[in-house]
């Protein structure tokens, strides 16, 4: 499938018990990186409640990547942490990665950031892992070395995910301004 095969969309409440499946099946890539990365494999099951999801559809930060027939096989979830908007999740099941999937809903979350006024779109990802810091790097996300620079939140996600024994030398805040951002400045 190419690209224009797929529809990106804002996620409807019908959508959202699909949403922790898409979740799961996308955590199985990570199986090989355990040990770099500090993951295991029962916290690869731990994902996104349908309370939150719900939650997040029903503030209009929830997108769905469907095939043509309908079928969803991704999902972006952006958290607001005032003014910014965190892209807490971004999943697309492995059967249609390297499909151009991950790249449309990450440009749908920019866009919408920037529509919506945010001064930048930030995240938290794995330095290394080839999908993770490289993807977004190539879509213009910067690694930010001090996650303090950003707000309470974003510290207080950083120390969660060292409570949660992820490796704090190999996870890094990213950041991508912007147009909203870049024209205030």
């Amino acid at each position: 499938m190419t690209p224009s095969a797929y529809r990106i969309r804002k996620a409807n409440r019908v959508d959202v018990a699909d949403l922790p499946a898409i979740e799961r099946r996308a955590a199985q890539q990570f199986l090989d990186q355990l040990e770099a990365t500090g993951l295991t494999v029962d916290s690869l099951n731990h994902v996104n409640s349908v309370a939150d999801l719900a939650l997040a559809c029903q503030a209009g930060r929830l997108w769905v990547a469907e095939t043509a027939i309908g079928e969803p096989v991704g999902f972006a979830l952006v958290l607001d942490f005032d003014e910014y908007a965190h892209l807490d999740e971004l999943s697309v099941v492995p059967e249609h990665g390297q499909r151009g999937v991950g790249s449309a809903l990450l440009r749908q979350v920019c866009e919408w950031a920037t529509a919506a006024g945010y001064r930048a779109v930030t995240l938290r990802t794995f330095r290394d892992v080839p999908w993770n810091a490289p993807f977004y790097q190539r879509r213009g996300f910067c690694i930010i070395i001090d996650s303090a620079k950003l707000t309470p939140r974003h510290v207080e996600l950083e120390q969660a995910e060292q409570q949660r024994g992820l490796r704090p030398d190999r996870r890094v805040a990213m950041i991508y301004p912007t147009s909203t951002a870049q024209s205030n400045d």
